[in-house]
């Protein structure tokens, strides 16, 4: 059988499931922030790029950075 729940013991459980909520969805977005995101992307960047295959991509970039550049110096003499 059923037992019947009064008002206050209604109340209160409503009460609870309103704060739980509230908890949740600024648990939300605190984790969501933009700010937060961009702090986390650049912490997780940062500490990729101090391993060693993170120094070797970051090398390999340069490089291919300064090959590009070079070629483009010697395109844009030849082309005067």
């Amino acid at each position: 059988m059923a037992t019947q729940r009064d008002a206050s013991e209604i109340r209160t459980e409503i009460e609870r499931a309103r704060d739980q909520l509230a908890t949740a969805v600024d648990q939300l977005a605190d984790r969501l922030a933009p700010k937060r995101l961009v702090d986390d992307a650049k912490t997780s960047l940062r500490q990729k790029a101090e391993t060693p295959q993170g120094k070797a991509v970051l090398g390999g970039a340069a490089l291919l950075v300064g090959l590009l550049v070079i070629r483009n110096l010697r395109r844009s003499r030849r082309n005067r």
